[in-house]
């Protein structure tokens, strides 16, 4: 299926338009997988746009995704990184030239222009890019129309959708870079958590996921006050930054042993985890057997929520791409089923409206 086949006025469309219903209904039952709109509908629309989010719930999605970072006043805005250069048109605009700069993300030198050196008012100046140009071409189609926008405002257009839309809809932030932002004095986790409060979000069974690739933030969080669920990211490789930074030795692979999903469990109802700690690829790029990593989750009552479920050839395994280019999608659906048979909890996914239909098939068969 070529991506060009979307009808890229979903948007707009009536929802019955968008997703089956017999889907919708599926969703609304306890316990049912989750589809959750990464940064929205991203693969349709710049990600991390009220239209993203928008075009994400009107497919289906039960969640939408915001990434939070923060502005020189302190507002929670949603964009990818603290490096904006390459989500907004900020390296077009003269007059922000002199704040490009380098500095130091996680310990890696990264020269751009950065969320915290900008106002609220300034940022909302900007719009927002497309971040994958050469692969989602269609994309590019909405720069110039898009602002970047605060968390509150996501907040606001979750409420706003599930009454338009007459269905309960998430929200899943992810807090980014904590320890960076801490260390500017900007912390995430006071603010984020008055947001929570603000729109009645803060109690266990709210329509709410905090996540974050970090470990002490969410300890912090739960610290604080907060009482929503909490997701613990977990990446293939490396370790969370807050631990290389305290000099604490464990990495993400320390973190996925039965000793450390009881930790986990602690203070996290779920995890997030790169889909190949899943079911990994082989040497060929093809996709191989699941591992034991939901069972073992599930065995601590933590959910599974994989990320990151993408259409495009590019993305899939190679025994799941389709003849043509690179952009073209290649057998998703079939990529999704095969997790979920591996009873994973949820999908991360830039296209909600193939994650639905995944979700689907699989319940039929």
């Amino acid at each position: 299926m070529n991506r060009r086949t979307v009808i890229t006025g979903l948007a707009a469309a009536p929802l019955a338009s968008a997703i089956p219903a017999q889907a919708v209904s599926a969703a609304s039952r306890k316990g049912a997988t989750l589809v959750i709109g990464h940064r929205g509908a991203s693969g349709y629309r710049p990600e991390h746009t009220l239209a993203s989010y928008e075009l994400a719930a009107r497919m289906g999605a039960d969640f939408i995704e915001p990434d939070v970072v923060v502005t020189k006043d302190g507002v929670l805005v949603c964009r990818h990184e603290p490096e904006i250069g390459g989500t907004t048109d900020v390296a077009d605009r003269p007059e922000f030239a002199g704040r490009k700069t380098t500095k130091k993300l996680d310990g890696v030198e990264v020269t751009g222009w950065w969320a915290e050196d900008f106002t609220l008012r300034e940022l909302k100046t900007l719009y927002a890019a497309e971040r994958l140009p050469a692969v989602r071409q269609e994309n590019t189609l909405y720069h110039g129309r898009l602002r970047v926008p605060t968390l509150d405002e996501v907040f606001q257009l979750r409420a706003e959708l599930s009454r338009r839309l007459g269905r309960r809809i998430g929200v899943y932030p992810e807090t980014k870079h904590p320890t960076y932002f801490q260390e500017l004095g900007l912390p995430l986790e006071k603010r984020l958590l008055g947001l929570v409060r603000k729109h009645g979000l803060n109690h266990a069974d709210a329509p709410i996921f905090v996540q974050s690739f970090e470990t002490t933030n969410l300890q912090e969080l739960r610290a604080m006050g907060l009482k929503s669920p909490v997701v613990q990211l977990l990446s293939a490789t490396g370790a969370p930054y807050d631990l290389v930074a305290a000099g604490d030795p464990r990495s993400y692979a320390d973190l996925i042993t039965r000793r450390g999903l009881a930790t986990i469990a602690g203070y996290a109802q779920g995890l997030g985890p790169d889909k190949g700690l899943v079911i990994p690829r082989t040497s060929s790029g093809a996709l191989g057997e699941p591992t034991a990593l939901v069972g073992n989750a599930h065995a601590e009552g933590l959910l599974v929520h994989p990320y990151t479920f993408r259409a495009e050839n590019t993305f899939l395994p190679t025994d799941y791409r389709t003849a043509g280019a690179d952009d073209d999608f290649g057998r998703a659906i079939d990529e999704q089923v095969a997790f979920l048979a591996a009873g994973v909890d949820g999908l991360f996914t830039d296209q909600p409206d193939i994650g639905v239909f995944a979700r689907s098939e699989r319940a039929a068969a």
